[in-house]
């Protein structure tokens, strides 16, 4: 009987134990699960960082000047658009070729994707050109770019059309009702002149506006005095008609001197028939305003109140002149563009892509439409 009772406890706790073993099996399996739902979580954030931004330095031929800030505002916004980080800088002035190079030497040490630059001198920088070259750094110029590069390193370049710029110039010429009557009724015997000041016949910049000017005011003359044009002044443009009824003359300045420009700008003023002058770039402004007790002479019933003039870029002179009606207009590139397609291109050019000069654009300006937000963002004091 007590081996009976011994069995039956002892079958009675191997049944309890198995009765305890099945509950502690199902509370772990969802343990399990827990575990296998929470390891995706795990990797995503062992994931790996985003690698850095690519780095583009970009080189002005200056700093301070609203141009170069405006320039600057434009290459910001396409690095933000484009995910990736720049470096603006200039030297002080447009003189310090020196400190320019030193500058696009130390971002050269830097090894970036890409570099853009508006070289105060080519020559200068030709070392630092072929060392991109060697290292596969894609240069892109804007503004006036890198010219006449010979390293290869230089694939595109944003910048104003010069040529296409200042024609816009000798456009409006042809749509003052004023200058459009005087070029028809102009005789070889009483010709009219119409001026084109510049400050140089080297910089690429100004002969390029010269000869955009100088050839669409020439085609515009020609429709009202046919084989009666003649282009004077300066043997690089020059194309002398005898007997002329419609002169163009090209004053180009001995220097970019302030007072250079302005005896220059004298000697157009004094000019007979003198009907028109066209500046082509600020300095040359600067030069005629000076010529003209600041403008005054322009002004109505000044000594020049009849002369129809027409600018290029801004500064705060030319805005004051072109406020007052002493300029009929001006032309103005668009630094914001220059900026912003020099960090497209660079951008393109670092990833291998095909990348090609991007003309950045020009906008007239007058009275009527400077205080417009589209041109007043361009036209820089």
């Amino acid at each position: 009987m007590k081996k009976l009772i011994v069995i039956l406890l002892t079958l009675g706790m191997v049944l309890s134990m198995f009765a305890c073993a099945a509950p502690a099996t199902t509370t772990e399996e969802p343990a399990a699960a827990t575990e296998a739902t929470e390891a995706p979580a795990a990797e995503a954030t062992e994931a790996p960082a985003d690698a850095a931004p690519m780095y583009i330095p970009v080189m002005a031929k200056g700093f301070q000047h609203q141009f170069w800030q405006a320039v600057k505002t434009g290459a910001e916004a396409a690095a933000k658009d484009l995910g990736v980080e720049i470096y603006f800088d200039g030297p002080a002035s447009e003189t310090e070729i020196d400190a320019q190079v030193n500058m696009v030497k130390n971002e050269l040490a830097k090894n970036p994707k890409a570099i853009a630059l508006a070289a105060l001198s080519t020559d200068a920088v030709t070392e630092i050109l072929q060392e991109c070259a060697d290292k596969g750094i894609p240069v892109i110029g804007f503004d006036s770019g890198v010219p006449n590069d010979k390293t290869g390193a230089v694939k595109a370049t944003a910048s104003t059309n010069n040529e296409n710029a200042a024609a816009i110039a000798a456009t409006k010429f042809g749509e003052n009702a004023d200058l459009v009557a005087k070029m028809q009724a102009a005789t070889p015997e009483s010709p009219i002149v119409i001026g084109c000041l510049s400050q140089d016949a080297v910089s690429a910049s100004v002969t390029g506006r010269t000869t955009g000017f100088v050839n669409k005011m020439k085609e515009i003359a020609e429709t009202y005095q046919p084989g009666l044009v003649s282009v004077e002044g300066h043997t690089t443009w020059e194309a002398k008609v005898d007997g002329a009824a419609i002169i163009i003359r090209v004053e180009v300045s001995a220097t970019t001197e302030a007072t250079a420009l302005q005896t220059s700008a004298n000697s157009l003023l004094a000019t007979p028939g003198i009907a028109a002058i066209f500046c082509s770039n600020e300095g040359a402004v600067v030069g005629l305003l000076a010529a003209t007790a600041d403008g005054e002479d322009l002004a109505d019933g000044g000594k020049y109140a009849d002369l129809v003039v027409a600018g290029f870029d801004a500064g705060s002179a030319q805005k004051n002149a072109i406020r007052n009606g002493w300029f009929y207009g001006s032309v103005t590139q668009d630094p914001y563009q220059i900026g912003y397609k020099a960090v497209e291109l660079a951008v393109k050019a670092a990833n291998g892509e095909a990348v090609a000069d991007v003309d950045t654009g020009a906008q007239w300006y007058n009275a009527e439409n400077i205080d417009n937000p589209d041109i007043a963002l361009l036209v820089y004091d």
